[in-house]
């Protein structure tokens, strides 16, 4: 250890606690429930603060990222680490040890050397105009991951940010870069971009439409709707073997250690990394966070019957949730909102006049049961309980009122993240069923649905716009509700929103191992049997770019047609706007332009393939703000 090292491990000695509470890591995900929190006065007197390790032990495992952007402040996240391995701690979530036996190292591997780090942020990627500083504390109680928040900052504006080991000036992060958000109310000077992802499985394939985002460097944001990674054992939803993407631990996962490792696993993935580090996140999870088609009181394989217990050893769907949820909170760079209990993810984002961003967890809150593939016919028979609800009454109620809010502050869009597809689909293609709507989706909570349209319509509440993803695959809608009158399909008239769906970044899709022409086949019996389906297209895997404005909104979407290299090809697959005031798409008269997929009443065009790799960037748009 340097001298260095030694004076300023003195000088902190005398600080450690606060800085172990600047780490919100060790704060519960949930304000009413501390107990599933780290107490910070006994992980401070387990430790010794007096610097265990020397700065060359120790290694930034997994890059950096920022996400929840406020117009003052934003989430910084990294992991620096003595191990490459996971921390087994799981003092905040696991019950009790058996009576009488005190021998808490077999349940509890905990460490008593904590990591100290510094993090600054400039204005510059030289990190030379420094606007905010601070140093926090991690440990193994929190598998030495390090969340903090950055604060002092202006309004929409870019910055840098780095962390380094405390007294080092050699064991550095990468350098990230983030975005504030504009503050409620003001006028902006030019669009806002947004890339949206979801689903990504490692064993399938690489990660590259993360990749090709940065490469392309057009957007400001990312919002992330959900399925990170998927729980599964190598093979359970695809091999990685040949790739060599082995999910780890190769199991199913239960723990906290599980998904800890899982989430490190992930993020391997060089393009995921370099996503992270150059792009604020606003995320939501799906169900493969937790578990498969996850409800409030079980999964499609964990219900608490005994036969669970015995296969999942012992481990009950709450503690499961808790592992998960906990683990998520450690590895995403979230805040901590204004939660009512240890499940609360949903939340909102006001940006300037121009929208506002309402994240909605449809899955793991507080949903009623669904389709777990075995009762599918009786899912069916209570899609339109009155009772049955998506989000839990809380959330919907919380939901409802922002709409209203965001209409009544004059925000000229509403945005809604969420994971499933809320357009009535009929998805019988090729199937013999009575069923030929997705139970686990908007269908499968009818009364739900139509609580939101009625909220929607019965306050004239315009340029309403859903955001999905979970199906992998993409679909492009005007919403239709049967309460609002007629709708013609060619025109538009008697819409009351749009809903743009995207495909996964690697898992697969609905016609996985077929050909593009098959795949084209089944879009255009879908488009024609549903009439507010104006485009869908199964074939590629990719995303999907917002450029939201005053006037409209253009979604673009992008495919990646390899995903087992790594590259950056990418194929422009289809187009969109919205005009302010509309509720619909526009035509022109086909509702956007297509080059793959099946496009209502226009023609899908020859589309090319160009490599991000090898396109130059655009370049940034001025930012209005000033200098510090």
């Amino acid at each position: 250890m340097t001298l260095l090292q030694v004076l300023v491990c003195a000088l902190l000695s005398t600080s450690v606690s606060a800085s172990f509470s600047a780490n919100l890591n060790y704060r519960s995900p949930s304000l009413n429930h501390p107990d599933l929190g780290i107490a910070v006065h006994k992980v401070q007197k387990r430790n010794d603060p007096a610097c265990p390790f020397n700065a060359e032990d120790l290694k930034f495992t997994h890059g950096v990222a920022s996400g929840d952007p406020y117009p003052e402040s934003v989430i910084l996240w990294t992991r620096i680490s003595p191990d490459d391995d996971n921390s087994h701690s799981n003092v905040t979530v696991s019950g009790l040890a058996p009576l009488y036996d005190h021998d808490n190292e077999k349940y509890v591997k905990i460490s008593k050397a904590p990591v100290c780090v510094e993090y600054k942020v400039a204005r510059d990627e030289g990190m030379k105009s420094v606007v905010d500083r601070g140093l926090a504390w991690t440990s193994s109680d929190v598998d030495y991951t390090v969340k903090v928040e950055a604060s002092n900052l202006r309004p929409y504006t870019t910055y840098y940010y780095q962390f380094n080991v405390c007294g080092s000036s050699s064991v550095k992060s990468p350098v990230g870069r983030t975005k504030t958000t504009p503050r409620k109310g003001d006028k902006l000077h030019n669009d806002v971009g947004i890339a949206v992802y979801s689903c990504s499985n490692f064993p399938q394939g690489y990660f590259n439409a993360y990749g090709n985002a940065v490469r392309k460097d057009d957007v400001d944001y990312v919002i992330h709707l959900g399925d990170y990674f998927y729980e599964y054992a190598n093979g359970g939803y695809g091999w990685g073997n040949e790739l060599g993407r082995i999910p780890l631990p190769d199991k199913e996962i239960v723990s906290l250690y599980d998904y800890r490792k899982r989430y490190a696993t992930y993020r391997t993935d060089l393009d995921l990394l370099d996503n992270h580090r150059v792009f604020p996140w606003i995320s939501v999870w799906d169900d493969h966070e937790v578990a498969d088609n996850i409800w409030k009181s079980g999964s499609s394989h964990m219900n608490n019957t005994e036969e669970s217990f015995v296969h999942d050893g012992g481990i009950s769907v709450d503690q499961r949730k808790a592992h998960a949820v906990r683990a998520h909170f450690e590895w995403m760079p979230l805040r901590q909102v204004d939660m009512d209990d240890n499940l609360r993810i949903w939340r909102n984002f006001e940006i300037g006049d121009l929208l506002d961003l309402i994240m909605l967890d449809t899955r793991v809150y507080d949903r009623s049961i669904t389709d777990m593939y075995w009762n599918t016919d009786y899912i069916h028979d209570i899609s339109n309980d009155q009772g049955r609800s998506l989000m839990g009454a809380r959330q919907e109620n919380w939901f409802y009122k922002q709409l209203i809010n965001s209409k009544n502050r004059q925000a000229k869009w509403r945005v809604v993240g969420q994971q499933i597809i809320i357009s009535g689909l009929d998805l019988s293609y090729g199937k013999a069923t009575k069923n030929p709507n997705s139970m686990d989706a908007w269908d499968g909570y009818l009364a739900n649905k139509n609580r939101t349209f009625n909220t929607i319509v019965e306050n004239k509440i315009d340029n309403t716009v859903f955001l999905a993803g979970d199906s992998h695959a993409s679909w492009v809608s005007d919403l239709v509700w049967e309460g609002h009158g007629k709708y013609d399909e060619k025109t538009g008239a008697g819409s009351i929103g749009v809903e743009f769906a995207g495909t996964a970044v690697s898992s697969p899709g609905p016609f996985a191992n077929k050909t593009e022409a098959i795949a084209t086949n089944g879009s255009t019996w879908l488009i024609n049997n549903n009439p507010e389906l104006q485009w869908q297209e199964a074939h590629y895997r990719g995303y999907y770019n917002l450029k939201i404005g005053y006037n409209k909104i253009v979604a673009d979407f992008f495919g990646v047609p390899d995903i087992k290299t790594r590259n950056g090809l990418e194929i422009k697959l289809a187009t969109f706007e919205v005009n302010d005031g509309e509720n619909k798409l526009a035509r022109d008269p086909a509702p956007g332009k297509a080059w793959g997929g099946a496009l209502k009443n226009g023609q899908v065009e020859k589309g090319v393939v160009y490599d991000t790799a090898k396109t130059p960037k655009k370049v940034q748009q001025k930012e209005q703000h000033g200098q510090h």
